[in-house]
């Protein structure tokens, strides 16, 4: 399934042309999320691929995310995909209330791919591992990429926006069911 992100009214961004994301579960306990970039790549702030870790506060450079909610309460959880492979993972009890490291889920394979035009990053999940995020029902997502500039700009793009600011958390962007 195929998705296009949006880019929010307040974060224009004349780099980049069209964000799209395919959710691919192709087994029962696999999550697959392939985040497509078309644009003037060259004119993207993207790090260099390092060692894949665990790492905190990516958002506040390009990074893809993707928001989890697999139960009818109000917890989700929040994963975070860099360009440098590095990765986070949080759970959340309500709207951005009761964070913390989600420390059951492993980390995701990473694959980056770019071309002048075309930028690909794809995070591979096993969640039959991951207790916090077993589906055993219909699930709701929320997709959603920062995009840093050249210049140090950044634009928030997701599948629905709230008024107001970018605010990816808000009940709003879990815009896809999914099971």
């Amino acid at each position: 399934m195929r998705q296009a992100l949006k880019v929010h009214p307040d974060s224009l961004c004349f780099a980049v042309t069209h964000i799209e994301v395919e959710i691919m579960r192709p087994c029962a306990g696999s999550l697959v999320l392939s985040y497509l970039v078309t644009g003037r790549i060259g004119a993207l702030r993207i790090p260099p691929a390092v060692a894949a870790a665990r790492t905190d506060e990516l958002w506040r450079h390009t990074c893809f995310e993707a928001f989890v909610r697999t139960s009818p309460g109000p917890g989700y959880c929040e994963l975070n995909f860099a360009p440098s492979t590095q990765w986070a993972a949080y759970r959340f009890d309500s709207y951005r209330s009761g964070i913390r490291a989600a420390t059951e889920i492993s980390a995701p394979r990473i694959e980056v791919r770019s071309s002048r035009t075309c930028y690909r990053l794809q995070a591979s999940l096993e969640m039959d591992q991951m207790s916090s995020l077993r589906i055993d029902g219909v699930g709701q997502i929320g997709l959603a990429a920062v995009i840093e500039d050249t210049s140090g700009h950044k634009s928030y793009w997701a599948l629905a926006h709230p008024p107001g600011k970018a605010d990816f958390h808000h009940s709003d962007s879990f815009a896809v069911a999914f099971s």
